[in-house]
């Protein structure tokens, strides 16, 4: 009779008693999982945007930059050329190609 005093206490109508529990905690679980996939996808797709966004930006400054780098050597040319380097001799240090005259070969 000992073995009886303990199983006779009434069960509750709980919504998770008896056999119905796992199924419940099975329902639960499935709910839960499709909850932080759809949050997953959302936060996904917000990263990809950003960036998206941000290689957009990243190619801009690229294609500037590159811009600015052919002005640069365009410059640079400019300023090296023969010609030029030869004029401004010419004009600002008064140099100039000497004659053969004035040309002595030094030997060792």
């Amino acid at each position: 009779m000992a073995a009886q005093g303990r199983n006779t206490a009434p069960k509750a109508n709980w919504p998770f008693a008896g056999r119905l529990r796992w199924r419940h905690v099975i329902l639960l679980m499935l709910v839960l999982m499709t909850l932080v996939s759809a949050l997953a996808s959302i936060a996904s797709t917000h990263q990809t945007r950003v960036q998206y966004a941000r290689f957009q930006k990243l190619e801009s400054e690229r294609d500037s930059l590159q811009t600015v780098w052919g002005r640069l050597l365009l410059e640079e040319s400019t300023w090296s050329a023969p010609g030029r380097v030869e004029k401004i001799a010419t004009q600002r240090l008064e140099m100039h190609v000497p004659d053969v005259n004035d040309v002595e070969v030094i030997r060792p």
